[in-house]
């Protein structure tokens, strides 16, 4: 009797095992879904973000003198980057639908990798771009001040009506 009580043992391990394996393979799977997907979601936020930024920097440039700003209006006014990021991120969505549940694990796990290396750069991107709006629209508004001081005859301003 006790020998079979072990090889019962045995025999329900050897039918666990394949089990075991398939449900760790499957979370690590949904997990990779998951993250892929908050991805997507995190990219869009930053995306939506540096669209903002942009749009308030304009109102920023828009108070500095044309001469000095052209560079600064010509950036701008290029929003064709974040557009084409946008359709990107539209892409994966797609991707992740079509192919999630045929898509090796490997590739799951390099369409991650990509995503998260990509939010990592815009990110940093956002931040430099949030950091030089905060010093434009300081030193933007330094010179106004000084400006407001000057004698209206030193203004660059001053032959307008």
């Amino acid at each position: 009797m006790p020998n079979f009580i072990v090889l019962a043992g045995l025999a329900a391990l050897v039918l666990a095992l394949p089990l075991l394996w398939w449900l760790l393979r499957s979370r690590r799977r949904d997990r990779a879904l998951v993250r892929l997907l908050d991805l997507a979601d995190e990219m869009q936020a930053l995306l939506d973000r540096s669209q903002k930024q942009m749009l308030a920097m304009q109102a920023v440039v828009g108070r500095v003198p044309s001469d000095i700003a052209a560079v600064a209006h010509a950036s701008l006014d290029r929003t064709l980057p974040i557009l084409e990021a946008k359709r990107d991120i539209l892409q994966h969505r797609l991707w992740i639908q079509k192919h999630s549940a045929s898509a090796p694990q490997a590739e799951l796990d390099a369409a991650c990798a990509a995503l998260d290396r990509a939010r990592g750069k815009l990110s940093a991107q956002l931040a430099e771009l949030e950091r030089a709006g905060a010093e434009l629209a300081e030193a933007t508004e330094a010179s106004a001040e000084a400006a407001r001081r000057e004698p209206p005859t030193l203004r660059r301003d001053a032959g307008t009506p």
